[in-house]
């Protein structure tokens, strides 16, 4: 079967009635987890983007305060799920603001957390990474902002 294209779902979405969006949205959100959280954000979290960094921020924190900081081994697989459940929250948001912050907000964390991670060649490469990641995403927002971010990033470097 081929997919259609999102003109084409756009346009057919339009034409149906209410009560059939509704049903063909509870279907989707039944099909897969990532689809249920998606519409949950959308529906519930959506017009609070701000509560909504704050808690991902929450979880972060819980997530740093159980890393097995002695094993180096375990610590990067740990990191490396924080940083994939991270950015499929950024993904939802859609917000360059909310990418920087949040990327930021991980990267300070790590700095600030008493882990070796400079003593791992994988764990400087995932760092050199997300410091990229972020100022690649600052150079497309607006000056004020960019200037904004670049100050807070260079305490990172």
């Amino acid at each position: 079967m081929k997919a259609a294209t999102i003109h084409e779902i756009k346009q057919e979405l339009q034409s149906l009635p209410p009560a059939r969006l509704s049903e063909l949205c509870l279907r989707l959100a039944k099909f897969k987890k990532d689809n249920k959280e998606l519409l949950t954000f959308l529906l519930f979290e959506a017009a609070d983007e701000a509560a909504y960094i704050a808690g991902i921020k929450k979880s972060i924190d819980d997530e740093f305060e159980g890393l097995p900081k002695p094993n180096l081994y375990l610590t990067k697989k740990s990191l490396r799920k924080v940083l994939r459940v991270t950015a499929k929250q950024i993904r939802y948001t859609g917000s360059p603001q909310a990418e920087v912050e949040l990327l930021t907000y991980f990267l300070r964390k790590l700095n600030t957390s008493g882990i070796a991670y400079r003593d791992s060649p994988v764990l400087v490469n995932l760092y050199r990474t997300q410091l990229k990641k972020v100022r690649g995403v600052i150079d497309g927002l607006h000056e004020d902002l960019q200037y904004d971010y670049l100050r807070e990033l260079k305490g990172l470097e």
